[in-house]
């Protein structure tokens, strides 16, 4: 759990290289959802990242896609700023190992609902060579309409979502782990015995339990967190058998701003015996060549980074 994680600084301003997870210091309240996709880029297979960070000021839509090498990405920043005169739509370039790549998006009429991320009427579409080769948002018509250029052959695949959530006690969020599967809602909860004894002193007087539910349904029961902090369990969602592995360890035993880390994914895929300290190493070999389907599930891991503030 003391790895380097941080959220990409989506608002500092450049189009350059920067180095994957860039270390940023995590503002209490502001949230980051980052979808990992893997698709072909110049001929080349590589992961391009979609990342939507909101703080109390503004809104910023971040676009990396990875280099010829696993630690070199090249990113495009949008700032979503609240003001009238904003446009809300346009275009930025950027270069990709010799390739141009165009970042094409049309916020207009998004709705937000108090999301960090739109959740309908919006597109952001990834342009290179005359082939669109990733969209994400429900007006694809509407994409491939403006940027005049065809599908790509290649589907994309989501490879991974990272998101960085804040509470209390309780951390929600909301997920597909399959294209053809509707969203599911997953609540994590600890009480209040477990995140406020955070200073590594007497925890006689209490018994800190965790609790994870999905769709309402408990999927795991946690007692004595205090010598069950790491672990892992296997539950069914939708006659899919997925795994969640779970680390609250600086919950309980460090200061300040701390996070607890969960990974849920499909049992069987390349993610589920993946170190919980090393969750990029599920998206690392973009080229495996391997079978993307695991008894018919998406190649697919859920990264959740609950940080408990104050």
């Amino acid at each position: 759990m003391h790895d380097s994680i941080g959220i990409p600084a989506c608002f500092s301003s450049g189009e350059r290289p920067v180095d994957h997870e860039s270390s940023t210091v995590i503002r209490s309240g502001q949230s980051a959802f980052m979808s990992v996709y893997r698709t072909k880029i110049g001929g080349q297979c590589r992961l391009i990242t979609i990342t939507w960070c909101k703080n109390l000021l503004l809104h910023g839509l971040s676009v990396s896609v990875q280099g010829q090498y696993e630690d070199e990405q090249y990113r495009c920043k949008v700032e979503l700023k609240p003001w009238y005169f904003w446009r809300k739509q346009g275009s930025k370039q950027f270069i990709v190992d010799g390739n141009e790549v165009d970042v094409v998006w049309d916020l207009k009429a998004a709705k937000f609902n108090g999301e960090t991320e739109p959740q309908s009427d919006y597109y952001v579409a990834i342009v290179c060579q005359q082939e669109v080769v990733l969209i994400v948002g429900d007006l694809k018509k509407d994409a491939f309409r403006k940027t005049g250029c065809r599908p790509s052959l290649i589907e994309p695949i989501m490879v991974s979502r990272k998101e960085h959530l804040f509470g209390k006690r309780k951390f929600c969020t909301r997920i597909k782990f399959h294209e053809r599967e509707n969203f599911h809602e997953i609540m994590i909860e600890c009480n209040n015995s477990a995140i406020s004894n955070h200073n590594g002193a007497d925890h006689s007087g209490c018994d800190p339990e965790l609790e994870v539910r999905i769709d309402g349904n408990l999927v795991l029961h946690v007692k004595h967190l205090h010598w069950k902090f790491r672990g892992n369990e296997s539950f069914f969602v939708s006659k899919t058998k997925m795994e969640v592995f779970w680390d609250v360890h600086d919950w309980l035993f460090s200061s300040g701003l701390r996070h607890g880390m969960f990974i849920f994914s499909p049992v069987g895929s390349s993610s589920s015996s993946s170190p919980l300290s090393d969750p990029s190493s599920t998206v690392t070999n973009p080229e495996s060549g391997e079978d993307d389907n695991v008894d018919g599930s998406s190649r697919f891991s859920l990264f959740v980074y609950a940080w408990k503030v104050e």
